[in-house]
């Protein structure tokens, strides 16, 4: 084979790290002494491995660029399987990392991030509407008091695993078509930890924590709707052996307002008015959000028009302002009329000549706020 270690792998000089490792495999594949045939395969998976040892190290990689051989006697690592390259390298060339636990270096840590928590928040139009302070009650899992996250009875502590030495792994020597290779798994004495809890808390059973209520306070900003997310960050249970706590997630669900509707920061109703009040203008009491304000009703209104008062309505989300109230009127026809009523009425009818009205047909045309509660009735 070529002396070159570039030229062993395949690859070009400005080969990136993904490149060379997928050239290694494919070559140590080809040349692996239980592989190959003939004479030579030996020293040609010893070259594969010498030339990876030193592109794969940017180190050496840069002494080898400049004309030094990093696994020459003095210019670093011995050849062959140098320094930073064992069998477990190669078992997982042929095998990938993870297989047979091979991606497995060391004990896993015991403690860990507890998970995040989903509670309901439900509020009120005004409280979405101007922001509220809520304390929220949550179940959720905190330290234990009795030993403060160390999973061991007071007095005691964890015992370094004497089937894996302390290392979470255990290895094996299996026999394949390669011939004698290493797995390594978890150890099932230990979990895969390291170490083994010879006397447990007992008020947490070695957990490291316990179940509780806590109250949350939060600070709801004006804005929120239906499906709002408040997060609140490290909040949510404590994980195991006292891990990193989760984050608490605020969802907020709007009741429905007997008047109001809702549509996006606008508000939306229907103010009755008498056809007298519509035909000569008034002004009428509305209560709103902010307490009962006037509405000027002008002569001559007609059912389905809108009168929209400004700033009247939802805050917005995170920024000033708010959005308007659009007040829909519906003009109501009396339908009993008494005596000198009915005289008046049709004293009217004659002053605008309207006892015999020639009818006509018209489009049909519904209000806004009338398309609107379709929708939300889902007609």
């Amino acid at each position: 084979m070529s002396s070159n270690f570039y030229d062993i792998l395949g690859v070009s000089h400005d080969a990136t790290q993904d490149e060379i490792k997928k050239a290694y495999r494919k070559r140590a594949r080809e040349h692996h002494p239980d592989v190959a045939s003939g004479d030579g395969a030996e020293d040609r998976f010893k070259d594969v491995s010498r030339a990876y040892e030193v592109l794969s190290n940017p180190e050496k990689r840069q002494m080898y660029d400049r004309g030094v051989d990093p696994t020459a006697p003095g210019g670093g690592a011995a050849g062959g399987f140098g320094a930073g390259f064992g069998f477990q390298d190669i078992f997982e060339t042929f095998f990938g990392a993870g297989q047979g636990g091979g991606a497995q270096r060391g004990p896993v840590p015991r403690a860990r991030r507890g998970q995040d928590a989903l509670v309901r928040l439900d509020l009120d139009l005004a409280e979405a509407a101007f922001g509220v302070h809520r304390d929220v009650q949550v179940d959720t899992a905190v330290v234990c008091g009795t030993c403060q996250g160390s999973c061991c009875r007071p007095g005691t502590s964890p015992r370094t695993c004497d089937v894996c030495g302390g290392r979470g792994v255990v290895q094996r020597v299996a026999r394949s078509f390669l011939g004698q290779v290493m797995t390594s798994s978890p150890c099932a004495a230990c979990h895969g930890f390291g170490t083994v809890i010879p006397e447990p808390c007992p008020e947490c059973s070695g957990e490291g924590r316990v179940r509780s209520r806590r109250t949350l306070s939060v600070d709801v900003p004006a804005g929120v709707d239906t499906g709002t997310r408040i997060k609140l960050t490290g909040q949510g249970e404590v994980g195991p052996a006292g891990g990193p706590a989760g984050d608490v997630y605020l969802e907020v669900r709007e009741r429905n307002h007997e008047i109001f509707v809702r549509r996006g920061d606008d508000l939306h109703c229907t103010l009755e008015i008498p056809m007298t009040a519509a035909a000569l203008g008034t002004l009428a009491e509305l209560e709103t959000l902010d307490g009962v304000r006037e509405v000027d009703i002008r002569p001559g209104t007609q059912p389905g028009d809108v009168i929209v008062e400004r700033g009247l309505g939802i805050g917005h989300l995170h920024v000033g302002g708010r959005g308007d109230l659009h007040v829909h009127i519906d003009v109501q026809v009396p339908t009993t009329l008494d005596a000198e009523q009915e005289r008046v009425l049709r004293e009217l009818a004659a002053l605008r000549g309207e006892e015999r009205p020639a009818s006509r047909l018209a489009p049909a045309h519904p209000g806004v706020f009338s398309k609107l509660r379709d929708k939300l009735s889902g007609r």
